[in-house]
């Protein structure tokens, strides 16, 4: 068990930025589907979904295929 905990300290200076990272961009992403209601693949509450429970790929996904284009919003 102690070698456990050793391995995770020894890894903790790498594993902390990415948490954080990975809440970062979760939250930047919730806040853009909150905000923006146009989407080119579905509605919001499954960007939400995809966006807060897949996690890193989850945000990647959506600015690659969800986020509609800026024309749409003007309307």
């Amino acid at each position: 068990m102690n070698n456990d905990l050793d391995l995770l300290l020894e890894y903790l200076p790498f594993l902390v930025p990415l948490i954080i990272l990975q809440f970062g961009l979760a939250i930047f992403s919730a806040i853009h589907v909150i905000r923006h209601p146009h989407y080119r693949f579905g509605n919001q509450v499954m960007w939400l979904l995809i966006v807060l429970f897949i996690q890193f790929i989850g945000p990647l996904v959506y600015f690659v295929f969800g986020r509609g284009d800026r024309h749409s919003r003007a309307n």
